[in-house]
């Protein structure tokens, strides 16, 4: 009998913390497009942030951890922590592919990148390695979108890129820091064990140690 393709959802980023509008997305991804996991892949070296502008990978890890526990459909690789080099977008499916080679990728991201997707390292690798999912707000005019994903449809050949649906959640992990850091509260914005462990380790005030 041959094993049942899983339909695989990746989403990379900083992670820098991990929020509710993270986990929100996912979820949305998981069921509006029959997913049956989704897996967190936390930036290592990234062409669009260098290290010094990040948290130590060991904890950005561990916050995405204690965000996904409880959810058995959530995973988290750290295929971009350990490998070498600069994480290209299609470097980082390429290699997931040889490890869940016969998965269906999903490639989770923020629907306004599409503007600039053409310019990407090897934008046809990633589309050869997994459809697209772009994640628009409720409350946004899709007019741009849909016009963007149907011009780069017809560039690939084929669909490759759909529309994700996703609620009006105004936070991201920048104003978090930007909060702890200035001591005002954060709660609500994430799950409580990742907004205690920012208080436990002073993440965002400058004095967390490298590591763990």
């Amino acid at each position: 009998m041959n094993e049942k393709q899983k339909r695989t959802g990746i989403m990379g980023g900083a992670f820098d913390p991990i929020h509710y509008g993270h986990l929100l997305i996912a979820e949305n991804a998981a069921a509006q497009y029959q997913l049956d996991q989704v897996i967190f892949i936390p930036s290592g070296h990234s062409p669009h942030k260098t290290k010094q502008h990040m948290t130590e990978a060991a904890h950005r890890c561990e916050m995405i951890r204690l965000a996904i526990w409880d959810n058995p459909c959530f995973d988290l690789s750290l295929f971009e922590i350990h490998s070498t080099g600069i994480n290209y977008t299609y470097r980082t499916l390429e290699g997931l592919k040889e490890q869940y080679s016969k998965d269906m990728f999903f490639f989770i991201m923020g629907g306004d990148s599409l503007q600039d997707f053409s310019h990407w390292k090897y934008p046809r690798r990633i589309l050869d390695a997994s459809c697209i999912l772009a994640a628009v707000r409720d409350d946004v005019d899709g007019s741009n979108f849909e016009q963007q994903k149907d011009e780069l449809n017809a560039w690939y050949g084929r669909e490759r890129i759909f529309r994700l649906n996703t609620p009006n959640v105004s936070v991201s992990s920048k104003i978090i820091r930007e909060r702890a850091g200035s001591g005002r509260t954060i709660r609500y914005m994430l799950p409580e064990p990742v907004r205690h462990y920012i208080m436990e380790h002073q993440l965002y005030d400058g004095t967390a140690k490298a590591g763990l």
